[in-house]
């Protein structure tokens, strides 16, 4: 039988470790064992938090278990799979307030900002990055998640979210689970509706980038967004 929590020694403890000496000399095990909270008969919460990180094969990929994938996982359940995926998504969101005043100049700037985040995704994911007329980030907008490897979005919502910010300068990045950046025919005629719509608004759209494992493509093949 594995040792309880409360059989563990105080400084192995997750929570009085924290305390004592702070988050930063906890594993990785360790501080999502703090979330775990409650062990079963068989495992602690450090012994539970372990076979997690072994399954997703790292935090990163944590980030892509689906609510029913966790619920599904021996100690987790449901209440415990919700605080995890909420946990998940404020780390991303988090990650992504980092760039906001950020500077871009090149489409490698931009792909850069979420290569990581985007190694394990599943589904096709669209951002929308909002610059002021410097190419600083404003901000970055997730709009919208898709089945496999497509996404349906509409043009009328990605121009909304620019002028809500009173901005005039947009990049929509998107990736492609299967990690070949090549874009796709679907992608290169909505990035041509998309500007033209912005176009008739004033708003200029420096560039669609699409995101592969580790690489990236520019539809526009641009090499300076400032010219």
């Amino acid at each position: 039988m594995p040792l309880k929590m409360k059989e563990l020694p105080v400084q192995e403890r997750p929570y009085e470790k924290l305390e004592k000496y702070g988050e930063k000399m906890l594993s990785d095990a360790e501080l999502l064992a703090i979330i775990i909270k409650n062990g079963t008969k068989e495992e602690n919460s450090i012994d539970i938090a372990n076979r997690i990180l072994l399954m997703s094969d790292s935090l990163k990929g944590l980030q892509t278990l689906s609510l029913m994938e966790l619920k599904n996982i021996k100690g987790i359940g449901k209440v415990k799979a919700i605080q995890l995926k909420a946990i998940c998504e404020l780390a991303k969101r988090m990650n992504q307030e980092h760039s906001v005043g950020l500077q871009v100049r090149y489409p490698k700037d931009v792909a850069n900002l979420f290569i990581d985040e985007f190694k394990f995704e599943k589904h096709e994911v669209l951002k929308l990055v909002v610059l002021n007329s410097k190419n600083n980030i404003i901000k970055v907008i997730n709009i919208a998640n898709g089945e496999a490897d497509y996404i349906l979005v509409g043009i009328k919502q990605i121009l909304i979210e620019v002028i809500k910010l009173q901005a005039n300068r947009m990049i929509v990045v998107h990736n492609h689970p299967s990690g070949d950046p090549t874009p796709s025919k679907q992608d290169i005629e909505f990035t041509h509706k998309l500007l033209n719509a912005a176009n008739m608004l004033e708003i200029k759209l420096l560039d669609h980038i699409v995101v592969g494992y580790n690489k990236y493509e520019s539809i526009f093949t641009r090499r300076d967004f400032s010219k």
